[in-house]
């Protein structure tokens, strides 16, 4: 592990917006930010700037950005303790643990932000909006909680229409090119992996949607088959040669900060 990241795990331990695995928060947000306003998160938020963006607009709302990448929570951590933003936290912590950190209810909204779309097929149910996920967030959700997508990615945003269609969710709103007309507020914070253009499609999509109530049909191997009868295989690498790279060593090394889910 090169020395930087020594450096970051380190001092994030005495950062006071970082928790790292904590136990018994469920329920306890509000003691933690010292107030009670709505919850919102950020999963896989890599480097927060989505997490701190959202935070500077809405003053009045908590933000919790959740990765397994401690070196990259560093780095929207430290920004907020250097400019004194106190409604925005992280969390690390595996995003498929999210019911033991959040009691049913306990969070207004979710954010994916360029999450991995995990292109392969086979690694479909990887992928942050896949029913597996949204069964989750159906948990800690407050009833029509929302949940917007934002991804340069054509597949997981042609994936992710089909679950809202098949699985009999609520779509509020559907935008192929947020940047071809005038882009809300919240949708022009733009997050690193947005600035590496990986897809190539020259457009940003976006989607909001809530999940009803009640348990979601079982159509998880009906998806299954369409995505391997529909879905395009991909022309490009799914990430920079340097993000393999890194996750290979990672493996290799089981103390490094690795999470296939959240890269």
């Amino acid at each position: 592990m090169g020395q930087k990241k020594l450096i970051r795990f380190e001092a994030i331990k005495s950062f006071s917006n970082v928790l790292q695995y904590p136990e018994g928060m469920a329920g306890k947000w509000g003691e933690f930010f010292k107030n009670n306003h709505p919850l919102t998160l950020e999963l896989a938020c890599g480097k927060g700037e989505y997490t701190v963006g959202l935070a500077k607009i809405h003053p009045g709302r908590n933000f919790l950005g959740i990765d397994m990448k401690g070196n990259r929570i560093y780095i929207g951590a430290k920004k907020c303790l250097e400019e004194k933003i106190t409604n925005a936290a992280f969390l690390r912590t595996h995003i498929d643990k999210l019911t033991s950190y959040f009691q049913p209810g306990e969070v207004e909204e979710i954010w994916l932000t360029f999450p991995d779309p995990q292109l392969r097929k086979s690694r479909a149910t990887r992928r942050l909006t896949h029913p597996k996920f949204i069964r989750l967030y159906q948990h800690i959700l407050t009833p029509g909680g929302k949940i917007h997508l934002k991804t340069d990615s054509p597949i997981l945003y042609a994936f992710t229409k089909w679950v809202i269609s098949m699985y009999g969710l609520a779509l509020l709103e559907d935008d192929p090119d947020i940047y071809s007309g005038d882009a809300k507020t919240e949708l022009k914070i733009t997050t690193h992996y947005e600035s590496l253009d990986i897809a190539r499609s020259k457009r940003v999509h976006y989607l909001s949607f809530t999940i009803p109530p009640g348990p979601l049909p079982d159509l998880d191997a009906q998806l299954l088959t369409r995505i391997k009868e529909e879905e395009p295989t991909p022309a490009t690498p799914v990430r920079p040669p340097r993000i393999h790279a890194a996750t290979r060593l990672a493996k290799h090394n089981p103390s490094t900060d690795n999470d296939e889910t959240t890269d």
